[in-house]
């Protein structure tokens, strides 16, 4: 007997929903099936086909720095700064400072920029530029001359120079073109020093060493 308001699920219902219950189960092992499949040829097809790449590529991409290590030759010593001053172009100078433009001027009483007025620099003192803040690094060697040889070390590398220096600049790595600089510098003074006399070494290369005598014949026998 059933109680009032109590619905008992008739057979037919019952197997219907036995049935919806197996095609599920069936369609979510086949689906999870296929998504192993998928899986393992992945999985496969890339252990498979893994790209192996070369030691050296076979095209050169532009812009792409080269390992200097495999690159780069044999190191040559720079001669003295003479050397290059003796061949230095003072129009080329000036084109490699306008890098130093940013910050320096080199008008005859020209105001001072990021770095001090450039006029007259060379055979002048360290501090020369009357008023300006000078590092600590370049006050220690105020009264010192800026010779070319000691202009050339400035250029070469600030910060080796003068460690603590407030100039940010990297160097000219070229002794030619640290030379055609200097060159323009020294034009830009009411009294351009005299360049330094090429050492004789730098000026011309080492002798050839002489041809050992040849060995005397030996005597014909008798």
């Amino acid at each position: 007997m059933l109680l009032p308001g109590i619905f008992d699920p008739s057979p037919n219902f019952r197997g219907s929903h036995d049935v919806d219950s197996f095609e599920f189960n069936k369609i979510a092992g086949w689906a999870l099936a296929a998504a192993v499949t998928l899986l393992g040829v992945s999985i496969g097809t890339t252990m498979a086909f893994r790209p192996i790449k070369p030691e050296k590529p076979g095209y050169v991409v532009e812009g792409v720095e080269a390992d200097a290590s495999a690159t780069a030759g044999p190191v040559v010593a720079e001669k003295p700064i003479a050397f290059y001053l003796a061949s230095a172009d003072v129009a080329k100078g000036e084109v490699v400072f306008k890098k130093c433009g940013a910050c320096h001027n080199n008008e005859k009483g020209g105001a001072a920029g990021i770095g001090p007025n450039l006029y007259g620099i060379v055979g002048n003192v360290h501090d020369h530029a009357p008023g300006f803040a000078y590092s600590d690094a370049l006050m220690a060697m105020k009264g010192k001359p800026w010779t070319f040889e000691e202009l050339n070390k400035w250029l070469t590398s600030p910060k080796a120079y003068a460690a603590g220096t407030k100039m940010a600049f990297a160097g000219i790595s070229k002794p030619e073109e640290r030379a055609n600089v200097l060159a323009y510098l020294n034009s830009k003074s009411d009294s351009p020093l005299p360049l330094p006399a090429v050492p004789a070494e730098a000026a011309a290369p080492a002798a050839a060493p002489a041809a050992a005598p040849a060995a005397a014949a030996p005597a014909p026998a008798k």
